[in-house]
């Protein structure tokens, strides 16, 4: 079939990936200039299944609104908040019922756990290298974190995930640069999962499926589809339309207007995160994998020759604008657990990043309703972790192939009656 693309961010570039290993005559789309530059550019890189949980959970709303009053709370409201957030916080609240949390969580990590398995298989298939890193290290610096953290013991149990429980000592012997000034009563040590440089990933991966024929084309605003010709792209500012057998909308937050005139009101609302990446000064003082402290909702990742330090969630305020307290934050998490790791006089990236969030949790992966028309988008702040997964699945349904994995809840019906 000759399909079309829009979005290439990993998911875009995931799905585009597995459409042209099956033989399909794939053309991807993007407004930026280059693959992976908006949610996919310099995220945390964390791969763990076991941790990709929904936002959406029992007793979320008292947490945000702690945080909210916290100096350095994980999750903050920023003025102003468009209807778009309003709305979304309400079906979020909605979904926040011990039942939908824990049918959500379930369908996340049947995913997730599918598209490390994916994301293994094609890195080894294809001999890809990029900055990675094995292991993932959750710190919790006091009493009342390991209190906090029991209960996502028993995720991690309930979800197959490997790891185990490690005293200060013990987590100090796998990181030995951690700050043995912090106070640190324990870990959660996870062998298994990873870390990896994302946006690395995707330009290799967007190589590889050139090299299978696969065409990309940048600068490209596309316009919303219509009615009348689902199956067509034309350009924002005008355009001679193309006219595809397929057309699979992975374009993130763009997502929601692209569908809007066919009457698919998805829930999309962006969750700004925040991250910083600088290059390591000495590496004796840098951490050899990933951690995450459990207090801060920070995570600390070694990718090659550079340390990156991300985490938050903002909903709400200008797009463009980074916030100097959510930095502030980084900063302090990254000098409490590895002091003078970094140069931080020069060569250091601040970026902020939107994540394409769904206010239920798990994305939306296969057809829209419209003939010709699939999705592959939403999934917020874990895209890296079930990007390939994802992909594989929808290629599979577009080829009408039983996917492997159960797909329950992830069908687009689910957002529409509301």
């Amino acid at each position: 079939m000759k399909i079309a693309i829009v979005g290439a961010g990993i998911v875009g570039i995931t799905t585009a990936w597995e459409l042209t290993v099956d033989g399909h005559e794939v053309s991807v789309f993007d407004r930026r200039n280059s693959a992976a530059e908006e949610s996919s550019f310099a995220n945390a890189g964390v791969v763990a299944p076991g941790y990709v949980t929904p936002w959406a959970a029992p007793g979320m709303r008292g947490k945000v609104l702690r945080s909210v009053f916290s100096t350095h709370g994980a999750v903050k409201l920023r003025w102003p908040l468009s209807l778009r957030d309003v709305r979304w916080m309400s079906r979020f609240q909605r979904a926040c019922t011990l039942e939908a949390y824990l049918q959500n969580r379930a369908r996340m990590q049947r995913l997730a756990f599918y598209s490390r398995l994916r994301l293994h298989d094609i890195v080894a298939a294809r001999e890809l290298e990029y900055d990675r890193g094995d292991g993932y290290m959750v710190l919790l610096r006091g009493k009342r974190e390991a209190q906090m953290a029991q209960p996502g013991l028993e995720v991690l149990r309930a979800a197959g995930s490997k790891f185990r429980e490690i005293n200060a000592d013990e987590a100090r012997q796998i990181e030995p640069a951690l700050n043995a000034d912090t106070e640190l009563a324990g870990a959660i040590y996870l062998p298994d999962d990873e870390v990896g440089n994302c946006r690395q990933f995707a330009l290799l991966l967007k190589r590889e499926a050139e090299s299978l024929g696969a065409q990309f084309h940048f600068g490209c605003d596309i316009a919303p589809l219509t009615r009348s010709a689902p199956r067509s792209l034309t350009l924002i500012g005008g355009s001679p339309a193309l006219d595809f057998d397929a057309v699979i909308v992975c374009a993130g937050l763009a997502s929601a207007q692209l569908l809007k005139p066919l009457g698919l009101r998805i829930p999309l609302t962006p969750v700004y995160g925040h991250s910083v990446s600088a290059h390591i000064k000495e590496s004796l003082h840098a951490p050899r994998g990933a951690v995450m402290d459990e207090r801060f909702k920070v995570a600390i990742s070694r990718l090659g020759m550079r340390v990156r330090v991300a985490g938050g969630a903002e909903l709400g305020g200008p797009a463009d604008r980074i916030n100097p307290a959510a930095l502030k934050t980084l900063y302090k998490v990254l000098h409490d657990w590895f002091p003078g790791a970094v140069t931080l006089q020069q060569g250091v990236q601040q970026w902020k990043g939107a994540r394409p969030m769904l206010p239920d949790g798990p994305p939306v992966i296969g057809p829209s309703g419209i003939p010709g028309v699939w999705l592959n988008l939403g999934h917020g702040s874990s895209g890296w972790a079930l990007s390939c997964g994802s992909a594989r699945v929808l290629a599979d349904l577009v080829a009408g192939q039983d996917p492997g994995i159960d797909l329950e809840g992830f069908g687009v019906e689910r957002l529409l009656g509301d």
